[in-house]
């Protein structure tokens, strides 16, 4: 950045305007960058390299904390989809922004056009995942998935994350061993192709869906998760990472580690760079109470943010972890009555949840 900030004086007004909004982006100064990415793009919406940070789930709108930032991130989209016209690229963001806001009729054509412009293109194949899970289609996702893996590089920077969807459709259709299988060889921390949070987002959310579903916990698992945690991440700052690095200290019990991040994330939010708030704060309490069985507590910390988890950032099938969650204390609860009312509304998915107990609210 001191670099780039070193020749804006000879620079175009796009060329400028571009550096100033990356040096916000990377100073992270994250309300001033959403405004500048806006800004930026209403004058150059066909500035691929800015658009790249925001257009994706866990990009700068998912990431804002903001109520409504899915509806956002599609608006921002349906008004650049002129500019782009019949881009695979960009086709494929358009349509997994569909897909999470429920638009599903209108999200298929468009992913499936981006695959067949570009069938190696992997955020195409991110979005056709996506769409299977949002349809409750288990055996889809995984016959596209488990063929489409077969020829994307093994290192290919979404190479584990698909193959985190893919455990989770087979976790869904009820074939255990090829679930917990995929995590061992695709996207536990070791083998894991993306970055470190994506290391632990994927490996966590993973191994508590997995228990979720009636299956034993795997302690080794369990601790080479907090120990990535503790390492890679030693201080708050991201929500939707956080909530993943609060449940693998809840797992481990690591009491004293969770209050002080939950401490730092109340700073945070206290000088207004944490913006969704008092949310992972209540998603964290809830964990640890349902990890000592306390379910009526860990309703009582889920019930009044439900309907905000959003903010958190993170796609509807990522935030399912929290909404199994909540679903799960009920049926231990035997609060039957609220489970029934808790999936007569939820608008996406099969009946096939991978829940344990819930032929008891058919």
């Amino acid at each position: 950045m001191t670099a780039a900030n070193s020749l804006t004086a000879s620079l175009s007004v796009r060329e400028a305007s571009h550096i100033a909004f990356f040096g916000l982006l990377l100073a992270g100064d994250a309300e001033a960058a959403l405004s500048a990415v806006y800004a930026h793009l209403d004058s150059w919406p066909r500035d691929a390299v800015v658009l790249a940070t925001t257009a994706f789930t866990n990009g700068l709108i998912g990431n804002s904390g903001r109520a409504g930032q899915k509806r956002a991130l599609l608006d921002l989209l349906d008004r650049l989809a002129p500019s782009y016209g019949d881009d695979w690229w960009f086709t494929a963001h358009h349509g997994m922004a569909l897909s999470e806001n429920g638009q599903r009729d209108a999200a298929r054509p468009k992913i499936e056009r981006s695959l067949a412009q570009n069938p190696k293109n992997p955020w195409a194949a991110h979005a056709f995942a996506h769409l299977c899970y949002e349809e409750g289609d288990a055996e889809a996702a995984c016959t596209f998935l488990a063929s489409w893996l077969s020829t994307y590089p093994r290192n290919g920077s979404l190479y584990s994350h698909l193959s985190w969807h893919l455990a989770l459709g087979h976790l869904e259709a009820g074939d255990a061993a090829a679930a917990f299988r995929l995590f061992r060889e695709s996207f536990a921390p070791d083998v894991h192709s993306g970055p470190p949070r994506g290391r632990a987002n994927d490996g966590v959310s993973f191994l508590w869906r997995w228990e979720l579903a009636g299956y034993p916990r795997d302690v080794d698992a369990w601790r080479v998760m907090h120990d990535l945690a503790d390492s890679a991440f030693p201080r708050a700052g991201v929500a939707f990472s956080d909530m993943h690095i609060a449940l693998a200290l809840v797992v481990a019990g690591s009491d004293m580690t969770l209050k002080e991040r939950t401490w730092q994330m109340d700073e945070l939010a206290c000088d207004g760079r944490y913006p969704s708030g008092p949310l992972v704060p209540a998603v964290s309490r809830a964990f640890a109470a349902f990890e000592r069985q306390d379910f009526a507590a860990a309703i009582d910390a889920l019930e009044p943010i439900a309907g905000e988890l959003e903010r958190i950032g993170g796609s509807r099938a990522q935030l399912d972890l929290v909404e199994f969650t909540l679903l799960k204390a009920y049926l231990s609860a035997d609060r039957l009555e609220d489970a029934r009312r808790m999936l007569s509304v939820r608008r996406r998915g099969s009946a096939h949840i991978p829940v344990a107990g819930l032929r008891a609210v058919h």
